[in-house]
């Protein structure tokens, strides 16, 4: 029986488990989220101990007091993890009909030594884990059952699942998502997008995403728009924050490069309608990061950076914005400095749903740009209709339709700061709960 009062074991593992350094100096919305979500399990189970397959580095480790286990004991890009889990769930089944399991392994001992275990998978529960891991999805599946059967309280937290299009794998994902002790959604859309697909969700519980939570590095805001140039004396224009990243293209896949110029035109567009209709400076700036390991480690811009250059360079020679009205954050910057300088912005447009987030999160006033239509992106419209924004959720393929909404955003920006001041800190209570549910759940099995 546990203690909730005494030591525990708690096991933060799933999708996000990446390789080292992809969490902290990859994508800056992954971030937003881990940290928070080991700080609150800290908060709400003070005295346990927590263990993650996310590779983290050192310092995270020590800053926020969690211990990091091999990622091969979940996912490893191996040619065995899909054999190794099968392998798993096998002996988990053995175990739930006869009680005994006279063949064990490390995933096995940890998970049978945990009091909870916790699946953060972010919205690669589904389709979007594949491109990034062969069998990926079906490993995830598989040990979580696995867990299930072990009868050790396993949650699916945070996440936005779907779309799921291989019909067999839809089918098992079924039986595990029925039978986790509960679903925490971070946003709305996902529990109607589960709904279509036939998933049993009475389970499935709403809160908020824990990005809401990450906090900014405000000291440093000013510092970074003065060395950026963006600080130009005498010229008090607003600020209008401008991101897109590889999956707003209508060309896919999301990674590809070279891009044609052409590619880029219906963006350059876009961009100066916003200069011309708000009478704005734009300022281009990337939500993901790169880095180089050897000879030593160096941050360096990320994808998204090239996407955003290159589309500065082609709107200058256009010669409609100079030099003095649009600017492209160099950076690199962490995620804490990121979203610092989104808090500076008066109003931001955003094809990535944390930057989205991040700006709301700090009463700033944004556009949720979804991703292309084959790809769709639920949790950008869950993301807004948590905040009450959901009429400035605009697709990436009309132009028109874009700057028409940029311009109602716009012009409504004092009365939606007024709103988000109201509604964002009952988010943040919302994502804090999510946390809060977790000691009710294991209180009730006690």
């Amino acid at each position: 029986m546990m203690n909730l009062e005494g030591h525990m074991k708690i096991l933060v593992t799933g999708l996000c488990t990446l390789h080292w350094g992809r969490l902290e100096y990859g994508n800056i919305g992954n971030y937003y989220i881990v940290e928070p979500t080991f700080r609150e399990l800290h908060r709400v189970f003070p005295n346990a101990e927590i263990l993650t397959t996310f590779q983290m580095t050192e310092d995270f480790q020590c800053r926020e007091n969690v211990r990091v286990l091999p990622m091969e004991w979940y996912y490893g890009w191996l040619p065995d993890d899909v054999p190794n889990a099968y392998c798993d769930f096998g002996m988990a089944e053995f175990f739930a009909q006869t009680g005994n399991m006279p063949v064990s392994s490390e995933f096995l001992r940890l998970v049978q030594g945990c009091d909870l275990v916790l699946n953060v998978s972010g919205e690669m529960w589904g389709d979007y884990a594949e491109p990034v891991g062969d069998g990926r999805f079906l490993v995830n599946l598989l040990r979580d059952r696995a867990v299930q059967l072990l009868e050790v309280p396993v949650v699916l937290f945070a996440g936005s699942q779907g779309p799921f299009s291989d019909r067999s794998t839809r089918d098992f994902a079924k039986i595990v998502y029925r039978n986790y002790n509960a679903v925490i959604a971070r946003e709305p859309f996902t529990i109607k997008k589960t709904k279509q697909y036939g998933f049993d969700v009475h389970n499935t519980k709403l809160f908020a995403c824990p990005s809401f939570l990450f906090e900014a590095e405000e000291e440093s805001s000013q510092a970074i728009l003065d060395k950026e140039g963006i600080v130009i004396p005498g010229d008090n224009r607003p600020l209008v924050g401008f991101t897109i990243c590889g999956f707003n293209f209508l060309e896919q896949p999301y990674d590809k490069w070279p891009r044609s110029d052409d590619e880029y035109l219906p963006w350059a567009q876009v961009v100066e309608g916003l200069f011309t209709k708000l009478m704005a400076k734009i300022v281009l700036f990337s939500h993901t990061n790169g880095f180089d390991l050897s000879p030593q480690f160096c941050l360096k811009p990320g994808r998204d950076y090239a996407i955003l250059r290159r589309l500065y360079e082609i709107i200058i020679k256009r010669g409609i914005l100079t030099d003095r009205d649009i600017f492209c954050i160099e950076g690199p910057y962490l995620p804490a400095q990121t979203k610092a300088i989104i808090g500076k912005m008066d109003m931001v447009v955003s094809g990535r749903a944390h930057a989205a987030v991040a700006a709301v999160s700090q009463q700033i006033p944004a556009v949720f740009l979804v991703y292309n239509e084959e790809l769709g992106s639920s949790k950008t419209i869950g993301f807004a209709q948590l905040v009450g924004l959901e009429d400035f959720v605009v697709p990436s393929e009309n132009i028109e339709n874009i700057l028409r909404t940029c311009e109602a955003c716009w012009h409504e920006r004092s009365h939606i700061g007024t709103r988000l001041a109201t509604r964002i800190p009952q988010v943040k209570r919302v994502a804090r709960q999510a946390f809060d549910n977790l000691v009710s759940l294991l209180a009730e099995r006690k």
